[in-house]
Parts: C-alpha cells; sequence; structure tokens
C-alpha cells in the first residue's frame, strides 16, 4: 500500500501531524508512506523512522527566482518535483492542510483515495472541492493535532496513543550542547523553550504573562529557559526578559 500524506507548513502544524503519521504507520507496518511538506519544516520529517520517502516543495523560493536570472534553474527543479509528484499511484492521499495549495497537490497527484475535511472548515479555500472523499468537518477551535487524528478516526484508523518521534542526528546534539554552553547552560537543570512570537495575531500571549510563566518555571521548578525565535523576534524576547525577576543567569536567551 502507497499513502501519501499532505501537510505543506508550518513548522507546528508539522509538528502536531506527527502523531497522526505515526497512527497511520501502527495501522498500516508494511506500507509505503510519503510525506508532501515545504521546505520550511522539512527538517522536522526527513530521516523520521515512520516514513519512506520525502517530497519537499520549494515553491517559495521557485516562485522568487522565476523573476530571476534563475529561472531555468527554478523550472527545471519544479519540473524534477512535477515527476517525483506523480511517480507514483499512491492507495491513499490524506489532505491535512486543508488549504488550495494543498488541495492542488492533492489534485495533481496520482491517487484512488483523496481524503480530507468536507466544506465548513475556517480558512479552507474550497480545499474540499478536489478531495473524492470528504470527512464531515470539525470545529477549528480543536486542536489541530486533535483534528488530524479526528481525521484518521473517520476513516478507521485509531490512534492507541500520542508519538511524536522527531528525527534527530548526532550532529544536531552536538550542535544543541555547543549553542546551549554559549549561552552557560550545561544541562544540570532541565530545559524549558519558550517560543514568544506567533505569525498570527490571534496566537499571541501577553509579555508580561511570559515573563510570570517563565519567572515561576525557573523558581519553583529550577529549570533553565531559552526563548527561541527568528532574528525579528529578538525586540519581544528582550521585553519578555525585561519583565522578569529570577536572576538572568538561568534563563540566557538567544533568537535563532
Amino acid at each position: 500500500m502507497n499513502i501519501l500524506i499532505v501537510k505543506l507548513s508550518a513548522i507546528g502544524d508539522v509538528i502536531h501531524t506527527l502523531p497522526a503519521l505515526n497512527a497511520i504507520r501502527a495501522r498500516y507496518p508494511q506500507a509505503r508512506i510519503t510525506w508532501l511538506v515545504e521546505a520550511a519544516a522539512a527538517d522536522l520529517v526527513l530521516g523520521h523512522l515512520a516514513l519512506d520517502r520525502v517530497i519537499v516543495s520549494h515553491r517559495k523560493r521557485w516562485l522568487r527566482e522565476l523573476r530571476t536570472p534563475r529561472r531555468r534553474q527554478a523550472l527545471t527543479e519544479m519540473r524534477r518535483f512535477w515527476h517525483d509528484l506523480r511517480d507514483t499511484s499512491y492507495d491513499i492521499i490524506i489532505d491535512f492542510q486543508a488549504l488550495l495549495k494543498s488541495g492542488l497537490l492533492v489534485w495533481l497527484a496520482r491517487g484512488r483515495r483523496k481524503i480530507g475535511f468536507d466544506k465548513g472548515m475556517q480558512h479552507q479555500e474550497h480545499s474540499y472541492l478536489l478531495l473524492n472523499e470528504r470527512v464531515p468537518p470539525v470545529d477549528m477551535e480543536v486542536h489541530a493535532l486533535t483534528r488530524g487524528l479526528m481525521l484518521l478516526k473517520a476513516i478507521g484508523i485509531d490512534h492507541p496513543s500520542v508519538a511524536y518521534h522527531i528525527p534527530t542526528t548526532a550532529a544536531d546534539h552536538r550542535q544543541i550542547a555547543a549553542m546551549l554552553g554559549d549561552q552557560g547552560i550545561d544541562g544540570s537543570r532541565p530545559l524549558v523553550a519558550i517560543n514568544p512570537v506567533a505569525l498570527w495575531e490571534t496566537k499571541l500571549w501577553l509579555n508580561d504573562r511570559f515573563a510570570a510563566l517563565a519567572d515561576r518555571l525557573v523558581t519553583q521548578h529550577n529549570v533553565n529557559i531559552v526563548f527561541t525565535g527568528g532574528p525579528g523576534d529578538r525586540a519581544v524576547v528582550d521585553a519578555i526578559r525585561s519583565r522578569m525577576r529570577a536572576p538572568r543567569r538561568i534563563f540566557p536567551a538567544a533568537p535563532h
């Protein structure tokens, strides 16, 4: 059996879909499972033990390069991606994204059952029209992880437990140890990472509350706190740290 998972982005949403991947693998241990993902989140699934193949879309870069002298290279990569997408006939294709960009790829891929949520999901962009097997919609207030497992349950795939199994290598561990060492963290205390910035305003929390949470973790649980994010998030991280009362030596922060 060939199964294609379509979950392109973003990083958090891809992580939330990993339990669904492991549920599929538990239900079909002999299946060949492929994941279609965009480049920004690809490292979360490349090398995953439950996967046989990962197809990576560089859509954003290709669109930029089509307007530059690199357009020929972009077109070559796009043709290769098209070949990879179409070289297998899938028994099951599951659209966990439920957006137009994922729906189009589901439609273009070769598959017998193209499964996803039916009309009624917020921000769905009519992707359900590109499916041939539609599952009743669920409330978007339901957590993304749970929504993915509910989609599977509707087609007869149960989940005995929630498991992620994010793939890591020895090189990853060495790099992380070096980064933490640069911040004075030696691994003697538990480590808690806080990522305080999100793309959508509805997902943001007040800086004062992040500071209070970090203070409680430090003082009540004796942990090290590391704030994560991109270069553009440093102002928010600095604002949170300035509101904290715990000793600064306990919570170094370095957005990456």
